[in-house]
Formats: C-alpha cells, sequence, structure tokens
C-alpha cells in the first residue's frame, strides 16, 4: 500500500526529510513506532492554526439525502477551511472517497477525515440487541457480532462507532437499558471488553477495525425514575463498584474513545466533570484516547445551569476533559476567541487536538486515508451468508426459556393446526429493534415467516393479528379467540415495537402495552395450550402471562435472523441457553429491583409484619438475574473449596460438578456468587465473581472451577478498595437465586 501523495509530501516536510512517508516511518523506527507517532503528531500541531486545531475538535452531523447519507449544507466548505475533524451519520464508500478527497487535496494541511456511526448491534447485519446478546452469557458471541458490525461498516467508509454502551441499568422503565448488558457489573464489564475487542480487531490499523467508544461516561443508567436525560444521585461507593467497572474494563481492553453522560453526578454535569474525567478515567485509569461529547451534551451545560453562555459551557467542557464537541459548534464559534483573551489556556486545545491526530493516525488515515472507501469491499462484505449465520446463532443463544409447564416446548413441526396471533407476529421493523444503523427490515425474517418455515408441510398455519401493540381497539379479539380455539396450539407474539424502547423512550408502567394483556387473556382462556414469545428490549411485569401460559419464551429484539432463530427453539432445533442480565420484576412498583440489593435492618420475612416488604404483593421478582430454563434439566453437586481459609495473597478455587439430568443435549450457565458477611460497609447479599457456559450431553457430569482472589473480596471505602478479613459465603448454581453454598474466611494481613 502507497501513501497518499500529498500526505506523503507531508510527512516529509513535519519530520525533516523530503523523502519520508508516512508509510515508511513505521518500517524505519519498527522498535519504537510510539515515538513516530508522537514526532509526526507533535509537528503536524505546530503547523496548525488555532482555528484549524478547533477544527479538528468538531463533529457536525449528516443528513440523510436522495442517494444516502450527505454532509450538512456546507459541510464541504468547511472540510476546505479545515473547520472540521469528523462527520455523525455520514458513510458510503464512494461518498466519503470524494469527502475525505476534499480534506487531503484542498485543505491546507490535508488531515484527513473520521466517519461515525451507531454502530450498536451490526450496521446491515442486525444481530440481537446488546440486552439480548447479554442474556446469552457468551462473551464471544458479543465480540464476534462486534467483529463483523466493524467488518462491515469499515467497508461503508466508518472510521468510529459509537459503542459499546456499558452502562449499568438497574431500572427497566429507562428505555436505554436496551443498549447494555443489564444490571450486573461483572457480566457488563466481561462484554465490555469482549465488544471493545470485535469493533477495534487486532489493531487499528486494520482497515477492517474502527475506532470503539465506550458511553456514556458515567452513571447515565442511574437517572432518576428511570427517565432519559435525568439526574443521578449516585453515592461513591456506588459509583465505584456498580458503575465503574464496567467503563475500566473498556479502558483496560484498549477503548480508544470514551463519550460523556448527558447526565450529571452529585450536582456535576457530566459534560463538566473533570473530578471523574481528568481524575478517575484520565487519571488513575491512564485513558490516553479521544473523549467525545454526547449529542449537544455542551450546550446543555445551559440548561444544566452551570453556564450562563455558550462561551462559559465551552471552557467547562474544555476544562472538565472533553476533547470532541458533537454538533453544537460551540467549540469552534466560542474556543477560539477564548483562548485569544488569555481566558482557555492554548494547552488544553493542543491537548485535545493530539488525541484526534493520534487516533487518525493509529487508524491509518495519514498513511491511506481511503483505505476505508473501498466500493468492492463495501458490496462483497456486506450481509453475507456467513454474517447471517452469526446473526442467527447469536439470537438462538440470546433467547431464555421463562416458563415451561409440563414440557409443553419444543413443539412437533407436525402439528395438525397451529396458530400464531400477535400483533408482533409479521412485523420485521421490530425485531431489528433499536439503533439498526443501516438494517433494513427487508432482510429480516419475521416471527411468522420463521414458523413457517419450520413446520411441517402438512401443518395448517392460521395466523391473526388480535389487536394492535398500543391501540385500545379489542375488535379482533373474537377472531384471534375463534382461531386459538380451533389450533392444537397457539402462539401469542406480544411485546413492545422497536421505538418504544431505546433513547428518549422510557415507559412509567412495565406491562403489556396496549390490549396486548387482554388479548393473551381471551386466548389463554379457551384451554388451548399457549407459548407466548415476547419481543422487547426491557423486562416487562407480566404476571398474567405467567399465571396463564404454558410456555413463556424471551426473544428480545434478535435481528434479522430472529424468525428463525425463535423457530429453532420453539421446535426444538436448538435447546435454549440464554440467562437473564436483569431482573423481571412482578410489578413497577417495585422498582428498583436488583439482585445485588444490600439487607436491611429488617430484612423481608413473610411471618413478620415489620419488614422490608409489600402489602399486596411479594417481595421478590418475577424472573431472578441469571434465571433461564433449558429443554433439559441440571444437577449440582456441593461446592469444594481448595481451603477454608484464604490467605492474603492466595487464590481460593472454588469447584463444583454440574450433572446433565435430561434426556438431550444442553448448556448451562454456571454461575459463582460471593458475599461479604460482616464488614465495616454494608454489602450486598451476593455479588456475581464468575460465569463459565457449559454444554453437556445427557447423562455427562463436569466439574466446573472458578478461581477468587483477595481483589474479588474487595469493596471501595472512602478512597481506595479494601479487604477486611473475616467470614464470607460462596454461592454456585444455575441463576442468583437457586445456588448451593459454602462458607470460608479471609485471613487477616
Amino acid at each position: 500500500m502507497t501513501s497518499h501523495p500529498r500526505l506523503s509530501a507531508i510527512a516529509g516536510l513535519l519530520l525533516g526529510s523530503p523523502l519520508l512517508s508516512a508509510v515508511d516511518l513505521p518500517q524505519q523506527h519498527q522498535k519504537n513506532p510510539s515515538t513516530v507517532q508522537e514526532a509526526f503528531v507533535d509537528s503536524l500541531l505546530l503547523r496548525m492554526t488555532l482555528e484549524e486545531k478547533v477544527g479538528q475538535l468538531t463533529q457536525f452531523r449528516g443528513r440523510y439525502g436522495d442517494t444516502g447519507p450527505r454532509v450538512a449544507e456546507g459541510g464541504e466548505d468547511q472540510i476546505r477551511r479545515g473547520a472540521v475533524g469528523s462527520f455523525l451519520g455520514v458513510y458510503g464508500a464512494s461518498y466519503t472517497r470524494q469527502m475525505q478527497r476534499l480534506a487531503v487535496e484542498e485543505s491546507r494541511l490535508g488531515i484527513p477525515l473520521l466517519f461515525a456511526h451507531d454502530v450498536i448491534h451490526g450496521f446491515r447485519t442486525i444481530f440481537p440487541v446488546p440486552l439480548a446478546e447479554a442474556s446469552s452469557w457468551d462473551p464471544e458471541i458479543a465480540r464476534h457480532s462486534a467483529r463483523i458490525g466493524a467488518v462491515e461498516a469499515a467497508a461503508h467508509g466508518l472510521h468510529w462507532t459509537f459503542a459499546p454502551m456499558v452502562d449499568i441499568a438497574r431500572d427497566p422503565r429507562w428505555g436505554r437499558i436496551v443498549e447494555g448488558s443489564g444490571e450486573d457489573p461483572y457480566l457488563g464489564a466481561r462484554m465490555a471488553e469482549a465488544r471493545v475487542r470485535g469493533f477495534q480487531g487486532e489493531e487499528l490499523g486494520d482497515p477492517t477495525s474502527i475506532l470503539a467508544c465506550a458511553k456514556h461516561f458515567t452513571g447515565y443508567g442511574g437517572g432518576e425514575g428511570g427517565r432519559d436525560y435525568n439526574v443521578a444521585d449516585i453515592s461513591v461507593q456506588t459509583l465505584r463498584e456498580i458503575y465503574l467497572p464496567p467503563f475500566h474494563a473498556a479502558v483496560e481492553a484498549g477503548v480508544g474513545s470514551v463519550m460523556a453522560s448527558f447526565n450529571e453526578v452529585a450536582g456535576v454535569p457530566m459534560h463538566a466533570n473533570g473530578s471523574l474525567i481528568r481524575g478517575i478515567l484520565r487519571g488513575e485509569w491512564r485513558f490516553r484516547g479521544v473523549l467525545i461529547s454526547d449529542y449537544t451534551g455542551i450546550l446543555e451545560l445551559l440548561q444544566h445551569g452551570v453556564a450562563g453562555s455558550h462561551a462559559e459551557a465551552g471552557a467547562l467542557a474544555l476544562r472538565g476533559g472533553i476533547d470532541v464537541d458533537m454538533v453544537s459548534s460551540i467549540y469552534r464559534d466560542d474556543l477560539p476567541s477564548l483562548v485569544q483573551a488569555g481566558l482557555l489556556s492554548g494547552a488544553l486545545v493542543d491537548s485535545a487536538v493530539k488525541r484526534v491526530l493520534t487516533a487518525k493516525y493509529q487508524l491509518g488515515l495519514f498513511t491511506d486515508p481511503f483505505r476505508y472507501c473501498d466500493a468492492r469491499r463495501e458490496k462483497d462484505s456486506v450481509l453475507t451468508a456467513a454474517h447471517r449465520a452469526a446473526a442467527r446463532h447469536a439470537a438462538q443463544r440470546s433467547v431464555v426459556l421463562l416458563k415451561n409447564e409440563e414440557n409443553l416446548l419444543p413443539l412437533s413441526p407436525e402439528l395438525t393446526r397451529l396458530a400464531v396471533i400477535g400483533p408482533l407476529a409479521t412485523d420485521r421493523r421490530s425485531i431489528l429493534g433499536p439503533w439498526a444503523a443501516a438494517g433494513r427490515e427487508e432482510d429480516a425474517v419475521s416471527i411468522l415467516e420463521g414458523i413457517r418455515r419450520a413446520v411441517a408441510p402438512g401443518t395448517q398455519l392460521l395466523h391473526v393479528r388480535g389487536c394492535d401493540v398500543a391501540e385500545s381497539d379489542s375488535s379482533g379479539f373474537e377472531e384471534a379467540r375463534r382461531t386459538a380455539g380451533s389450533a392444537s396450539c397457539a402462539i401469542l407474539v406480544l411485546g413492545e415495537t422497536s421505538d418504544m424502547s431505546g433513547e428518549a423512550s422510557s415507559r412509567a408502567f412495565l406491562r403489556l402495552p396496549g390490549m396486548q394483556s387482554e388479548l393473551a387473556r381471551v386466548v389463554m382462556a379457551t384451554g388451548t395450550p399457549v407459548v407466548v414469545v415476547l419481543l422487547n428490549g426491557r423486562p416487562l411485569a407480566i404476571p398474567e402471562i405467567e399465571a396463564g401460559a404454558q410456555a413463556i419464551v424471551e426473544a428480545w429484539y434478535g435481528g434479522i435472523e430472529a424468525g428463525n432463530a425463535v423457530a429453532d427453539i420453539l421446535f426444538g432445533e436448538y435447546s435454549p441457553s440464554g440467562k437473564l442480565p436483569v431482573t423481571f420484576p412482578r410489578a413497577v412498583g417495585q422498582v428498583p429491583i436488583y439482585y445485588n440489593h444490600k439487607n436491611t435492618g429488617r430484612p423481608p420475612a413473610e411471618e413478620e409484619r415489620f419488614t422490608s416488604k409489600y402489602l399486596d404483593i411479594p417481595w421478590t421478582p418475577l424472573y431472578p438475574f441469571g434465571f433461564g430454563l433449558s429443554y433439559t434439566t441440571f444437577s449440582y453437586g456441593a461446592i469444594m473449596l481448595s481451603t477454608p481459609a484464604l490467605k492474603r495473597g492466595d487464590t481460593l478455587r472454588v469447584t463444583v460438578e454440574v450433572t446433565n439430568t435430561g434426556s438431550r443435549f444442553g448448556e448451562e450457565v454456571v454461575q459463582c456468587y460471593v458475599r461479604d458477611e460482616v464488614a465495616s460497609l454494608t454489602r450486598p447479599v451476593k455479588a456475581l465473581k464468575g460465569f463459565q457456559k457449559i454444554g453437556l450431553q445427557p447423562g455427562e457430569r463436569r466439574s466446573v472451577s472458578f478461581a477468587l482472589s483477595e481483589r474479588d473480596l474487595a469493596f471501595w471505602k472512602e478512597s481506595h478498595w479494601v479487604t477486611e478479613p473475616g467470614a464470607f459465603t460462596v454461592f454456585v448454581g444455575g441463576s442468583s437465586e437457586n445456588v448451593q453454598a459454602a462458607g470460608f474466611s479471609l485471613a487477616a494481613p
């Protein structure tokens, strides 16, 4: 590969040799490529005007034209003037090549552009939403889907994705719970690092790799009332132990960028929160990548009430650690005058610009600015058979079987008459979920289509909508009742449309929207065996479905292959292996509800009135964290510990035998939890510290081991992590509630 001629000349000028190109540099400095990178970036920075520097910190949004995503009006002139460093939502191999050519051939310094987009769970091949993938408890699934998303996005000219979202969410009212990995920091951390490695590949210099972005830093999932963009009142201990670990894991995995969150923490909006951004992220964790604002996040400092003008907001954000201003244009319009007036340090601007230029260098754009603009690769590497097969596999492993009374499932494909009822059975758009990037509903397989492909030719397949998702019209109930009553089995496909989850999609109630619960009651009253398939992006409160349906399948938004994957589950081609990454409440009044809660001085007790519970419903969840059934059964032996007394610096090995006691192959997620029995600060009733997904044939037995270190027993106290000697309990089992237990102690230092 050869360097672009103009960039070769620039590189030579910058580094004092007219013959030295950006391609040659790494080859001549193989022993210390970082020195070459730093020299190149520093030299380029010296040649930049203040306006050009601020341009690198400015991201404009695109617009959707007749022929696809395009830069906004006036954007081409901004490129020529070096007044923009990146674009949001602009992609397409041919078009990004045109815009990149403007940048490298018609701007003064020829600095390449970055093109960014929200590639959350696939680009054109749409995978299950992240909450669904977390239900697989299989980080390799998350890594592989992110890798495919990167390959397809890179082929369309994209360099940067605003994913993964690693926010911990304990409130299912919050719409963006769908974008993360649920309520647990350990599971969230494992999924976060897997997705970072998937997007960024082995190295950013690979043209199929894209820059990942861990978002939203931090506490975004803790918004009050489950309302998007709301404030978050979070203690330092909760911040350190619950919300920060997935971000730390992403940083440790080498994530190239981080996005600030819309919320405030302890009265300080995150877009101006230097103590968390500069103190923890850049200071403690030594994060050296790009920190980008969320959409108009800097402008919103005015509404937060901490800035009285655009200029003041820009100064607060830059001082707080925000490198790139997404969309609001405050950096472009206000930073130069602030620096020239001596009100803002030019060194702060330079530091931010260096990070942006370094990201472009690491992506190889100074070597070949067009390496992501390959029209042939765009055509050949998208929506391939292998990608669709991976999407189907991911969707299979993301399904959670919540109920299977009298082993109704799997169904026989030879059923005489099968009724498929519900407003989402034919909805190919909703199964893609929110943030479906360039996904198209015509690529997707609906639930009805998947079932139709799976049943025998002689099966009479009947379908009626029954009702709409969110309307109050019950005129279709009678047809649904007659259809279900005449069938051998009825499959109810219920849930939320995709626009009911995601950003700005908080819900005050968690029941099925519209008349769907009433439709379910009508169908369940016929006496026909009923399977409910749920398509949704959050836990739902469905006690009436739990009471009346014989089987319940949580399918989430499963992506383009959802229909085939759900049919694979329903008819036994694949035995469900998913486990819930988030707790399902019985009613919205229980929210927030999560497994790793702390005890009170009066823990709930059925026989004691003056304890922490409700008068009208049980305090327990409808389905607990980590729960999920299979078409086989598993038994757990007693826990064996390598020692009953763990010494400081040693490792405790926890072993349990797991046996497949059923009649078919199945996979089990073996989960390991720990409780600190007595500590100087209150501790959770249990906390996840490890998991393994294993496959067993009927009758097969396997020993599963977990290694617990002193760090696994630590908690945050005052200003650092501490471990205290004393008694601990370790739990191992198939969910957070169905566990075996054993005790051990940690020795004093």
